[in-house]
């Protein structure tokens, strides 16, 4: 949020410099992101009185001497209509900055450099400035946004600097609030913290006027969903006259990024950005019934915002009516239909609580964010919606806006807007920070945070005011004392069970690490995702109905709808990896990914959900296929000391043909396959892609293997190639099985060629394999190797009929 320091000078007597104050805010928990001049491109631009002006012949330009007192007197060219002896305006020195503006001065395109020159053969030496060219609009100082000179004050001191007369010497603090402080979001807001922070009184907020009686009242509130709007106020203000706003109230919507539109519209938008809290007028007449009504939308019903967009709602989001229609969507933007105009005559406050994460949500849905939405999003107080109603009412009365009557209604859910008490320890709160702050330190600092602590014994009782919804305990009270005692106080310490280790990764962490170098080394990247996915990435697989992929859990405030469920499967995140990198150029390309999925236990959750890990591929590319993938499987088989056995499968969302399940032993641990066309179709990948998923903790609680050392071989290991013809329906896995049980000196049979076609029979293919034979006691010799292959090809004969390929 953008705070001016004038105005957060109304409220406190500040008598540090901006940089002072930015530290101090900083050292008390606010980041100030970025501290700006108010006239940061402006220097030495004086107050110049023209002592004569004569026009130049034949040009609109006139000859003036301008006095600027001590820094001497000039004589400038100027061709501004509104030059003329007497007056004052600002003059730039040879030398000073100004705003540079674009030919038809309607805006600021930088700085611009002053400098000495001829105009029509006069020198120059200075210019007389507009109002833009210092930076300046209507809002900002009277006058400057006429497209000529600014006219300085009569008591305007020739020579004096100009910055302080039109306010250019003020700063702005662009302040970051954190999420557990939107008693934050006004300037009244920071302004406590300044003053608790430099030791000041804080002076009390304006919010006094008196309330004219009115007969009979027939202004009605009804608040049907209570639970999205737990406080709701509205005040009756009459004899409504539509003005603008004055000059230091325009000036300071301005100095935030405002217009000022009207003076019952800018009073809404200053009780927002000086209190935090959102409020809203409608035309009374424009009331139905001289009702509001609080309630949820219904689906398909229809509102005109103020900004003259249609919006279809749902029963989610919040509605303002009233006795006929809507009026308002609640929280986010006022309706067209009661806009306030220059004819209207009276009006209806409103002020309230809405929830948060509805506001949100609905903000999200329509596309609607607005500075009102973003308010209710962080959260606003109840105690501050009395407040704000208040001080509207009291800038109403002040601006001569109108009559504040006695006529108001309201519905609230009864939560108290007063302080409340809270007593906690105060050997605890110093626990927590590890030192030991003295009481009296400690009731200073909650003294001014107007907390009124009473200290008795190790009992630290206090009021906390209802605009800290976020102070509950003890580490709360902690968390205050300190940033103002100063986080410098707090000495390193261990936790009393803490104790000095080596560092180390658990059992588990370490064959995860191993798993992940060893597909790395493979050749593989691996891909991180966020833990979410969305309901439409569920229904592109087209998992089945009663699919425990389908049992996910909803986030009740997800970023975006494509992050609204928790992951219980990788495989469509790996998906849409794919089809990011081919949407990049990236048309091929190895992914995995070890991470964890959800599996709720019961929905609607009663309970933490079992976190599984699982590891899933996608591999990508014209030059990938089936075996290219499951090769990548062999390899994690091999890193987890397990064997996967592969038998064709089915799943909704691959190839009919080009998939399978993978088991250890008869467990099925996953699948492989390659993704169906028309998923691959409406993806717009450009490429197959072949995705695969492993559910590692089934892996790992199945019966594993001991293993165990073996020593590099003494002598060199042989290999044989075998192009072995069979029946179609005989496996891959099937013959691999026959050759490794064939002898004990087979190391690795790896699949490198299949062939179907003539002179190969229809109902026959071709497998070729490379046989890897390890020695034992000493080298093979070639008789010994021929007589090894022939005992294979014999027992391949018998059982399944496989010849040799001739």
């Amino acid at each position: 949020m953008i705070a001016p320091l004038s105005w957060l000078r109304e409220y406190v007597d500040i008598d540090c410099t901006p940089q002072e104050l930015e530290e101090k805010l900083f050292s008390c928990g606010f980041e100030v992101e970025n501290l700006e001049e108010v006239g940061a491109r402006i220097s030495r631009v004086v107050v110049g009185l023209v002592t004569s002006c004569e026009p130049i012949e034949g040009t609109h330009l006139h000859l003036c001497e301008v006095d600027c007192g001590s820094e001497g007197k000039f004589q400038i060219c100027c061709g501004a209509d509104n030059v003329e002896t007497g007056k004052k305006f600002p003059t730039a020195l040879v030398g000073a900055t100004v705003c540079e503006t674009n030919k038809e001065r309607t805006e600021i395109v930088g700085t611009a450099t002053i400098q000495a020159g001829k105009l029509r053969g006069y020198d120059s030496f200075g210019m007389l400035c507009s109002g833009m060219e210092l930076g300046l609009n209507e809002d900002l100082y009277p006058g400057a946004g006429y497209n000529g000179l600014l006219v300085l004050p009569d008591d305007a001191i020739p020579g004096a600097d100009v910055k302080p007369i039109v306010g250019l010497d003020d700063w702005l603090f662009d302040i970051a609030i954190t999420a557990n402080r939107p008693d934050c979001q006004g300037i009244y807001g920071i302004a406590r913290e300044v003053a608790a922070v430099l030791g000041k009184e804080m002076k009390p907020l304006p919010v006094s006027y008196r309330e004219e009686k009115t007969e009979p009242h027939t202004l009605q509130v009804e608040v049907e969903a209570p639970q999205y709007c737990p406080r709701y106020e509205a005040h009756a203000v009459k004899d409504v006259k539509i003005a603008p706003s004055p000059a230091w109230l325009r000036r300071r919507l301005s100095l935030v990024g405002v217009s000022a539109i009207s003076n019952m519209v800018d009073i809404t938008n200053y009780v927002m950005l000086e209190l935090g809290q959102p409020m809203h007028a409608f035309d009374r007449r424009d009331l139905a019934g001289d009702r509001i009504v609080v309630r949820t939308a219904k689906e398909g019903e229809k509102l005109v915002t103020l900004d003259e967009q249609e919006l279809t709602l749902s029963e989610s989001n919040l509605l303002i009516c009233d006795g006929e229609k809507p009026v308002g969507l609640a929280g986010i933007m006022g309706g067209l239909n009661s806009e306030i105009k220059d004819t209207t005559t009276a009006v209806v406050f409103e002020a309230a609580k809405f929830a948060r994460d509805n506001i949100r949500r609905s903000a999200r849905a329509l596309g609607k964010r607005t500075d009102a939405s973003a308010h209710f999003e962080k959260g606003t107080d109840e105690y501050t919606v009395e407040l704000a109603m208040q001080r509207a009412l009291h800038l109403t009365e002040e601006l001569g806006a109108g009559t504040v009557t006695d006529e108001c209604a309201g519905k609230n859910t009864g939560n108290s807007i007063e302080k409340r008490p809270l007593t906690v320890s105060l050997a605890r709160v110093n626990g927590v920070l590890g030192i030991k702050v003295p009481g009296e330190d400690v009731c200073r600092i909650l003294a001014n945070l107007d907390m009124e602590p009473e200290l008795e014994g190790d009992a630290l009782r206090l009021k906390i005011p209802a605009y800290r919804e976020d102070m509950e305990s003890y580490q709360d009270v902690a968390e205050e004392v300190i940033r103002f005692y100063g986080y410098e106080h707090i000495v390193p310490s261990f936790l009393k069970s803490a104790e000095v280790t080596s560092g180390s990764l658990n059992e588990r962490q370490r064959r995860e690490l191993k798993l992940k170098e060893t597909l790395a080394g493979g050749g593989m990247y691996e891909a991180i995702h966020y833990s979410f996915f969305s309901p439409a990435d569920l229904k592109l697989f087209r998992y089945p109905e009663g699919s425990e992929a389908l049992r996910a859990i909803r986030i009740l405030n997800p970023i975006s709808e494509e992050l609204s469920l928790m992951r219980t499967v990788l495989s469509p995140s790996m998906a849409n990896a794919v089809m990011r990198n081919q949407k990049a150029g990236n048309l091929s390309g190895r992914l995995f990914e070890l991470a964890k999925v959800f599996i709720p236990k019961s929905l609607p959750l009663t309970d933490y959900p079992e976190e599984r890990a699982h590891l899933a591929f996608a591999f990508f590319g014209k030059e990938e296929s089936f075996f290219t993938l499951k090769g990548a499987l062999d390899l994690a088989a091999e890193s987890l000391h397990v064997k996967f056995r592969y038998e064709a499968s089915t799943e909704p969302f691959t190839h009919p043909y080009q998939t399978a399940g993978v088991y250890v032993g008869e467990v099925k641990v996953g699948y492989l396959g390659k993704l169906a066309y028309d998923i691959a179709g409406e993806l717009n990948l450009r490429t197959d892609a072949y995705l695969a998923e492993l559910d590692l903790d089934t892996i790992e609680s199945l019966p594993h293997e001991p293993v165990y050392f073996t020593p590099l071989p003494k002598f060199p290991e042989v290999q044989r190639d075998l192009a072995l013809v069979m029946d179609k329906a005989i496996s891959c896995e099937q013959v691999v099985n026959l050759i490794q049980g064939s002898s004990p000196l087979i190391r690795e049979v790896k699949l490198f060629d299949v062939y179907e076609g003539a002179p190969i029979p229809p109902t026959k293919k071709s497998l070729a394999f490379t046989l890897t034979f390890r020695p034992e006691e000493k080298a093979f010799t070639p008789e010994e190797l021929d007589k090894l292959t022939q005992e294979i090809l014999e027992k391949l004969k018998t059982s399944c009929d496989i010849a040799l390929r001739v």
